[in-house]
């Protein structure tokens, strides 16, 4: 029996992650955020004192690390050396860290590596940077979600403030700024749209009608007998 793969893509804060656990749930299929491995990754070389730009630093650190994904009741879990970090990995300076140590191809390699493996095993909608153009070029379905930068650090301050982490609007919005920088214009696998992806401006709209919009395009697409 075969899998089914739904990859999609954007920019830091459009809305990636809540369309995609909404979708899968409604698809009956599971759900895997990418980001958040790179996250964790990003954490453990900063608890190191590592510095994350620095390839030399971090590539040894990788043998030595051993991730995993879990879910609970729908939710996924992360566990980096068998500690759940999956709360842990959301804060403004791990985001950051995690694009400057995505740029790096062994990092990247080892975490494409899971997810493929993933991939072959479940049905999932698969969230990301590069998911339909390098991680699942073959996906049955690709998106590209996007939103504007103003709206998109909106989103995430909101997320921290009903958190109960007090950020700064400003500082997310020039993190959010850095990462696409970064994310664009990295040599390996770098954010783009992939050429059969369909596009979906997120600005303005509610979760529900991004979901609503997104699940319009898989009529015919998701054979839950495939699972």
């Amino acid at each position: 029996m075969g899998t089914v793969s739904i990859a999609i893509d954007g920019p830091a804060g459009a809305g990636k992650s809540t369309i995609a656990k909404i979708v899968a749930k409604r698809m009956n299929i599971h759900y895997l955020d990418t980001g958040a491995m790179y996250r964790a990754v990003a954490l453990k070389a900063l608890e190191k004192g590592l510095d994350c730009k620095d390839p030399a630093q971090i590539i040894p650190m990788l043998s030595m690390t051993n991730l995993s994904i879990f879910y609970h009741q729908d939710q996924q879990h992360v566990y980096l050396d068998g500690k759940d970090v999956t709360d842990l990995i959301r804060f403004p300076r791990v985001s950051a860290a995690a694009s400057d140590i995505a740029v790096i191809p062994e990092v990247r390699m080892m975490l494409v590596k899971i997810q493929r493996e993933l991939a072959q095993r479940y049905s999932l909608v698969i969230d990301g940077r590069d998911i339909g153009t390098f991680v699942l070029p073959n996906a049955d379905k690709k998106f590209y979600l996007t939103a504007t930068l103003e709206e998109r650090a909106r989103r995430r301050w909101l997320e921290m403030q009903d958190k109960g982490y007090n950020t700064d609007f400003e500082e997310i919005k020039r993190d959010l700024e850095k990462r696409d920088l970064n994310d664009s214009n990295r040599a390996f696998a770098p954010l783009r749209k992939a050429e059969d992806a369909i596009l979906i401006d997120t600005t303005g709209k509610t979760i529900e009608q991004v979901v609503d919009e997104v699940c319009s395009h898989l009529a015919g697409v998701l054979d839950l007998d495939k699972r």
